[in-house]
């Protein structure tokens, strides 16, 4: 019964959990063979979750074993746990990368500096642990999980995902139902179960009383084979009801049975003892000099352990240490009221001032009772000390309990009302709800006012749940009146956005009437404005005035920016409308340029979710260059990023045109439907996005009837995001059926609109409009003008549609060879990029010339997994492991394994060799 001769250092022995086990030696394996791992075993209170620690540290033997317990008063101490894991390692802190090095100083406080983003502190906390375990192979080891500040918690959950090459593993154990924030659900994840009747009879044998085989039975099957209750149980219950004499309690109150054996142990101990053991269960573990410190202003002796050492609460060979974290709990959670505050007013007085102000303020807190606006203060003193570290969850956790304590219900609602704000930088949109909720009808200015409507309307984009959010946050201007400008026009900037995204599924409120209030409102603001600022007016006067009147400014927004040598506002949805305004005006270079510098702006700064919007608005760009495969690369890191920060945009809605341009009809049938269910939260542009993926699938497979119906859907809403692009695909549709009316219309359009772009795209897209509806020489002209003004731009895939057509027009027209010319040409780069289904069409079309089309070899380079093309992509542009590492967000071992796949997959033995493998040029290096 015993496993494989490992026992923990003491205890019982462990019986059963042989999957367990199991698992526990697989990742140990790992780590010794060069690899990583977590592991999160969940379960109730007593179940083996710390066993099975236990067990791991017996069999690390030849790893450095770290070890961490959470501890409930502590929660609130933001980035608290991960101080207390980190602080072995923090001498090396100087290896690390500059913004790195300086977002893990800020977040613990070191250094002062600017708030540290919460990613960027998960990578340094990555960083630095792959550092130590390159020496020597790590080993983590996180008790009662449930514990964690959530900064720690996002920090450790950000390493766990992200590990892969580096000597390390992380064993987690959560206890069910409680604290669950869902960080650690992306990871591999074990529910520790009862033992069996078998186990539990064998673990029964080891105990010191004897138990009756039929009241042993009972007990199996009443605790569900829980150990811990299992073997307290037999030591709670009397001797008569052991033997069967008395009969045990139906059913068996488990839970309560033991917390309540737990609190009688306790409560059997001499004053003195009971006391050290509650100031135990409240200061933090690792700092025993604070806990002798407040001991000593209690009047408590160090002898005062023995008598709980001998009653098995706390540890032989520990004597600081409960014997199990549930015992911890029992004696805080069962501690009279007035004397938990007696000794967090001992641990108070016990913190440094300046040192340790925080904790010192978090302890006055729980010593206090009733309105106290002296500890109100210090909580709120701290919670600004938790801002500037980054450490919003444990701001907000302050001024929610400065709030508690603060007398004037105006200033209580500011607090509640900072809170709710800290909770949303913090991801929490759900906390920053229920503090609005508190701060209720106190809210009474305009500014507070609008301040939580705001708040609110940012919760629900989160969520991304966009429909009423234009409304709130016009009513938020509404209430504000005249009062500031400025703010005023940033709210209306915020409720452009989500109209542009909800298009004609806002509540409340429409498009039209968000963009004529922006317009109004930039009158009141003085003429010198940022590019942001202009960006957002031009889209307003786009929706508002119309083509004309927005263009300009645009282009003056969009030229300022590619400028300028700085972006503004990286951390907020600026890709989302700098990549509509270039659709908008068919610049796919401004494009490509400004959302590259956005990305690396992004990645410099560790702002993950600006990021994912910069990878998307990217990735739709390569994909008009025809480059698939690296559009896929950005797509793949987006979802990466969607699960590190909770956003619940990730996954194949993002990929439409990408499904709709490689022929994967099935996935593009389901991403659509995915877009209909989504109207009910207000995502309306992902509709006419699902149009006009659709308009591109069916033109390609030459079904033009269906791809009339979807590009006519998207020109009738016109928006900025794809009402031009759609253009030259309805002029074609309506051609091929006989569209007249269509026709017209969508020429007129891009008669209009493309001189006042004047882009290659635009003027291109004119062209080839124009040639599809002329004949003769006229047409043969049109044509050509639109294959040399798309040869001008990273416009791949327009290109290639462009001589498809020109080529289908020759062929009618029976000039085969000049056909061929093209159709040639559009076959092999539709084919090169995987562009099935207009590739098919070009290569019938080729095959009706007389010409065999060349069916293209496949390439190992297409094998490579979006990662490993990731990775090879940036080694063939000179970066090295660590600096592609950064960029990344994971380790240089990381970095170095993929590369060893690369390596292998292409047959390639050095690095020099990747950009031909891949078909990418050389970069400097």
């Amino acid at each position: 019964m015993v496993g494989n001769g490992v026992q923990p250092a003491s205890g019982p022995p462990i019986v059963g959990r042989h999957t367990e086990r199991e698992a526990v030696d697989r990742l140990l394996d790992a780590v010794r063979d060069g690899l990583s791992g977590a592991l999160v075993l969940t379960g109730e209170p007593g179940i083996g979750k710390t066993r099975m620690l236990e067990y791991a540290a017996a069999r690390a033997t030849e790893l450095r074993v770290v070890r961490l317990t959470a501890v409930e008063p502590e929660t609130g101490l933001g980035f608290g746990a991960l101080h207390r894991l980190l602080r072995p390692f923090l001498n090396r802190t100087d290896r690390l990368p500059g913004p790195q090095r300086a977002a893990l100083d800020a977040a613990l406080g070191r250094v002062p500096g600017p708030p540290a983003d919460r990613y960027l502190v998960g990578l340094a906390t990555l960083t630095l642990l792959s550092e130590a375990a390159a020496d020597q192979p790590l080993l983590f080891l996180l008790d009662d999980a449930q514990w964690l500040d959530r900064e720690s918690a996002e920090a450790l959950a950000f390493t766990a995902r992200r590990l892969h090459a580096d000597s390390l593993g992380l064993i987690i154990a959560v206890r069910e139902g409680l604290g669950d924030s869902g960080l650690f659900d992306a990871l591999s994840v074990h529910r520790v179960r009862g033992l069996s009747e078998a186990d539990a009879r064998a673990l029964l044998s080891f105990g010191t009383r004897r138990v009756d085989a039929a009241v042993a039975d009972r007990i199996v099957a009443g605790t569900g084979g829980n150990p811990l209750a299992l073997l307290e149980l037999t030591e709670a219950l009397a001797a008569e009801q052991l033997s069967g004499i008395t009969p045990l309690p139906d059913p068996l109150p488990v839970g309560r049975l033991l917390e309540g054996h737990f609190r009688r142990l306790a409560g059997a101990l001499p004053p003195g003892t009971a006391t050290l053991l509650l100031l135990l269960a409240a200061a933090p573990s690792d700092d025993m000099g604070m806990m002798w410190r407040s001991a000593g202003r209690l009047g408590l002796a160090a002898r005062a352990v023995q008598p709980a050492v001998a009653a098995g609460i706390l540890g032989r060979d520990t004597p600081t240490a409960f014997r199990h974290p549930l015992i911890r709990s029992t004696v805080y959670a069962g501690a009279e009221p007035g004397e938990r505050r007696r000794v967090h007013a001992a641990l108070a007085a016990a913190c440094d001032a300046v040192r340790d102000a925080d904790r010192r303020a978090w302890h006055r807190a729980e010593a206090a009772e009733g309105v106290d606006d002296g500890v109100a203060d210090d909580l709120e003193a701290a919670s600004e000390r938790a801002r500037s570290r980054g450490g919003y969850s444990q701001q907000a956790l302050f001024l929610s309990r400065s709030a508690e304590f603060t007398g004037d219900p105006g200033r209580r609602a500011e607090r509640l009302l900072d809170a709710a704000q800290a909770h949303l930088m913090s991801g929490d949109a759900a906390a920053a709800g229920t503090a609005l909720d508190l701060a209720g009808a106190d809210l009474r200015s305009p500014v507070t006012r609008t301040r939580e409507l705001r708040i609110r309307a940012t919760a629900q984009l989160l969520q991304i749940v966009v429909a009423d959010v234009p409304a709130m946050l016009m009513d938020a201007v509404t209430r504000l009146g005249a009062q500031d400008p400025v703010l005023t026009w940033e709210l209306l900037c915020e409720a452009l956005h989500a109209a542009l995204v909800a298009h004609d599924c806002t509540q409340g409120t429409s498009l039209k009437e968000v963009a004529d209030a922006a317009v109004a409102a930039r009158h009141a603001l003085a003429p010198a404005a940022r590019d942001r600022d202009l960006l957002m007016e031009g889209l307003a006067r786009r929706v508002a005035q119309g083509y004309e009147r927005g263009t300009p400014v645009l282009r003056a927004a969009l030229d300022g920016l590619l400028g300028s040598d700085r972006i503004e506002d990286a951390n907020s949805p600026f890709a989302v409308m700098m990549s509509t305004a270039c659709d908008d005006l068919w610049d796919v270079r401004a494009g490509r340029e400004l959302t590259a510098r956005l990305a690396a702006a992004n990645r410099e700064t560790g702002a993950l979710y600006a990021l994912g919007m910069a990878l998307l608005a990217e990735a739709r760009h390569l994909l008009w260059d025809g480059r698939f495969d690296e559009a896929e690369i950005r797509f793949a890191e987006f979802d990466d990023i969607a699960a590190d920060t909770g956003f619940p945009g990730g996954g194949d809605l993002n990929r439409l045109h990408l499904f709709a341009l490689t022929g994967r009809e099935d996935e593009l049938r389901s991403a659509v439907r995915r877009t209909a269910e989504l109207r009910s939260i207000g995502l309306g542009l992902h509709q006419l996005l699902a149009q006009h993926a659709l308009a591109h699938f069916e033109l390609g497979r030459g079904h033009y009837r269906p791809a009339l119906e979807h590009a006519r859907a998207v020109f009738d809403a016109d928006s900025p995001a794809c009402g031009n692009l759609v253009l030259p695909l309805l002029v074609e549709a309506g051609v091929r059926t006989g569209d007249r009316a269509g026709v017209a219309a969508a020429l007129a359009r891009l008669e209009e609109r493309a001189p006042l772009a004047g882009t290659p795209w635009a003027l291109g897209g004119l062209a080839l409009g124009r040639a599809l509806t002329a004949d003769g020489v006229d047409a043969r002209k049109f044509y050509e003008e639109s294959v040399e003004l798309l040869g001008q731009g990273p416009l791949a895939l327009e290109l290639a549609r462009t001589r498809l057509l020109f080529g289908e027009w020759l062929r009618r027209r029976k000039r085969r060879s000049d056909a061929r010319k093209h159709l040639r040409a559009a076959y092999e780069s539709f084919d090169a990029f995987g562009a099935v289904p207009y590739a098919e069409r070009a290569r019938i079309e080729l095959l009706a010339t007389g010409e065999k089309a060349r069916r293209r070899t496949e390439e190992t380079r297409f094998d490579l997994t979006p990662r490993e093309r990731q990775v090879a992509s940036m080694a063939a542009s000179g970066l090295t492991n660590t600096e592609i590492a950064t960029r990344l967000f994971v380790t240089a071992s990381t970095v170095e394994f993929h590369l060893n796949k690369v390596f292998r997959k292409l047959g390639i033995t050095s690095r020099k060799q990747i950009p031909r493998a891949i078909g990418e040029p050389a970069g400097p290096g």
